[in-house]
């Protein structure tokens, strides 16, 4: 294991947004927990469309893609609240 001092532009929380030594910009520190969760949600997606109940899909991908956006727009804020532009395109 390495040891090393991080950048956080966030509250610790589940999902901290920090910057690495070496990389230009920042990442989001996602807690395991809640990786294991996104992707539960996905097999639950895959299930679904196997199954064919594309109702149950949308409805999963509606939540996974309003969890998703609120981990990207946390990304951004913080990003602009420290003046770093963002790494893509919007």
């Amino acid at each position: 294991m390495e040891h090393v001092e991080a950048e956080l532009f966030t509250d610790g929380g589940n999902n901290a947004v920090v910057r690495l030594p070496g990389r230009r910009f920042p990442g989001v520190l996602i807690q395991g927990d809640t990786l294991s969760t996104l992707r539960s949600d996905v097999a639950e997606v895959v299930e679904a469309l196997d199954l064919g109940d594309e109702a149950a899909a949308r409805e999963t991908v509606g939540l996974l893609l309003e969890d998703l956006d609120a981990l990207l727009a946390r990304y951004s804020a913080a990003l602009d609240a420290h003046g770093i532009p963002l790494p893509y395109r919007t």
